[in-house]
């Protein structure tokens, strides 16, 4: 039987807005969006919608949608009519196959993104790979939790990463992110089925691109997974969440490096504090 996907349409003018909602609807399950200057659609499949929560969500907020059931064979269409590139300075360009290669850029990754998250066009997702290009990864090892499309890990092994295991928890995207990582010809990436970082695993940069919750959830298993002299780029956060995930940090003996801002999210990047290991 073929997957079916539950497709919802908002009328929001508001940045701000479309950001709440696409953050409260990502930790609910939905993990496909598209905006649009005065709409955002939203993406889930129909075995993982709970109308419960999705109600509670719309009660909150007042926004009033449209419903519709999308058939799987109709996603990589919907995509070809509404995936653009995305050009991070002369870094990095993010493109799909049917596509024109892109010439200006350091380093150019091709991705099928399917229902998974993480096209670049996302605020969230251009930032992680906006800091991760100052970033030394030559000869390291990498941890992508959360890898959705596999963009983060794949640009890793691009800027010189020895080994990465880039890890989700939903088969859909392990899936993709296998097909995007053989499609860009990357041989250092090994994906896995995984809700958080594997006990007694150390890297050298650790990548998570997720929301608050999970974040939080499983901030004791992310830090615990950073070697010595690691470093820790954070996102799928709001402006908000701030403070709440300093907090954390500080509790963890993490040091803040900086904090980065696109729209109404942010990235945030820690370091081990250099005492902790004495």
């Amino acid at each position: 039987m073929s997957k079916t996907y539950l497709q919802f349409d908002f009328d929001i003018k508001d940045d701000a807005i479309k950001d709440i909602l696409i953050a409260a609807l990502s930790d609910i399950g939905f993990d496909g969006f598209e905006e649009k200057e005065t709409r955002l659609t939203a993406f889930i499949e129909s075995i993982n919608f709970n109308e419960d929560e999705f109600d509670e969500i719309i009660v909150q907020h007042k926004i009033a949608f449209l419903k519709s059931i999308v058939p799987e064979q109709n996603w990589n269409t919907l995509w070809e009519q509404n995936f653009e590139p995305v050009i991070i300075h002369n870094a990095v360009a993010v493109r799909a196959h049917f596509h024109p290669p892109v010439t200006n850029v350091q380093h150019e990754i091709i991705i099928t993104p399917k229902m998974s998250f993480g096209t670049g066009h996302h605020a969230t997702t251009y930032m992680m790979l906006e800091q991760m290009f100052p970033i030394n990864f030559t000869g390291k090892s990498v941890l992508d939790y959360g890898t959705g499309t596999g963009v983060l890990a794949i640009y890793a092994e691009k800027l010189g990463a020895a080994a990465i295991t880039a890890i989700d928890n939903d088969q859909w995207s392990i899936n993709n992110a296998s097909e995007n990582i053989y499609h860009n010809n990357c041989m250092a990436i090994k994906v896995l089925m995984a809700d958080k970082p594997v006990a007694g695993n150390v890297y050298d940069v650790v990548l998570a691109n997720i929301n608050k919750n999970i974040i939080t959830d499983n901030f004791k298993s992310i830090v615990a997974s950073l070697g010595k002299s690691a470093t820790l780029l954070l996102s799928g956060l709001l402006t908000e969440d701030e403070a709440d995930i300093l907090q954390l940090a500080s509790a963890f003996d993490l040091q803040q490096q900086d904090t980065y801002h696109r729209d109404k999210w942010i990235c945030m990047k820690f370091i081990i504090k250099p005492d902790r290991f004495k």
